[in-house]
């Protein structure tokens, strides 16, 4: 594996590939927000120095780094583009490792496709109190401020307690395109909070009637009433909390990110 694939298209998105097959289910890594592919090079370092053949795909999802947006980015269109882009590139069943967002479309990834397991990392899924923000927020959002609500979300995400290559990962390099946000967040702002804490339960419930093993990684310990929720209807979940990485345990601490992967 080296540090940097080369990058290649698949189904119009464009991805590195790392590693060989070697009959283990490939890695395929999803982004979070606003950021690329080469946000996981902390993480693909460490692989490649603890599990340096395992085959992985880095993807640049739609609408990010050198990928084309689709007509629509809800949860389940991207994820459907992201198994387009799987099957064109040959892959086996993945495990499936997706960060902020990412862990989002990772888990509906493997609520409608055939997987090998979930690694979400520090993407709560009851997202009803997000969504009542972004909602109450929707006219700032849609309009020449709609920075300030980006900002203000960046600046609790623990990114100045990070070390220095992870604090300099962890920032946009730039405040995300209004559209980009709008249509990712299209969802949030259209339904009721209540159903999509709903839908992600039913999400959840199907993994868990396929046995699909799902990792949730956090950098803090989940409240009682989201561990309770997650354990309820995601009875074999595994939580492991990574302190003192804010919402980037992937790049505060990369090599045990990897050894959980490996």
């Amino acid at each position: 594996m080296s540090d940097g694939g080369a990058p290649s298209t698949y189904a119009g998105l464009r991805a590195e590939r790392h590693g060989e097959p070697d009959g283990r289910p490939p890695l395929v890594l999803l982004h979070g927000l606003s950021y690329d592919r080469h946000r996981w090079g902390p993480l693909l370092r460490e692989l490649k120095a603890v599990d340096p053949a395992r085959e992985v795909l880095a993807v640049d999802l739609p609408g990010h780094g050198q990928s084309p947006p689709l007509d629509h980015h809800g949860l389940d269109d991207v994820a459907a583009a992201v198994h387009r882009a799987v099957t064109e590139a040959g892959l086996n069943p993945p495990v499936v490792v997706g960060h902020s967002i990412g862990g989002a479309i990772a888990t509906a990834y493997a609520a409608a496709h055939p997987v090998r397991g979930v690694v979400n990392i520090d993407q709560p899924l009851r997202v009803g109190g997000f969504a009542d923000m972004l909602q109450r927020n929707g006219d700032v959002l849609r309009g020449p401020g709609y920075g300030t609500i980006w900002d203000g979300l960046l600046g609790r995400m623990g990114i100045d307690g990070l070390p220095p290559e992870a604090r300099a990962l962890a920032r946009p390099d730039a405040v995300p395109a209004r559209e980009l946000l709008l249509t990712y967040w299209g969802e949030l702002l259209t339904a009721p909070p209540a159903a999509l804490d709903e839908r992600n339960a039913c999400r959840l419930e199907r993994i868990a009637s396929q046995g699909t093993p799902y990792h949730y990684v956090t950098g803090a310990e989940p409240d009682a009433e989201y561990r309770a929720w997650l354990s309820r209807v995601l009875p074999d979940v595994t939580i492991t909390v990574l302190p003192g990485s804010g919402h980037f345990p992937h790049l505060a601490h990369p090599a045990e990110v990897a050894s959980l992967l490996k």
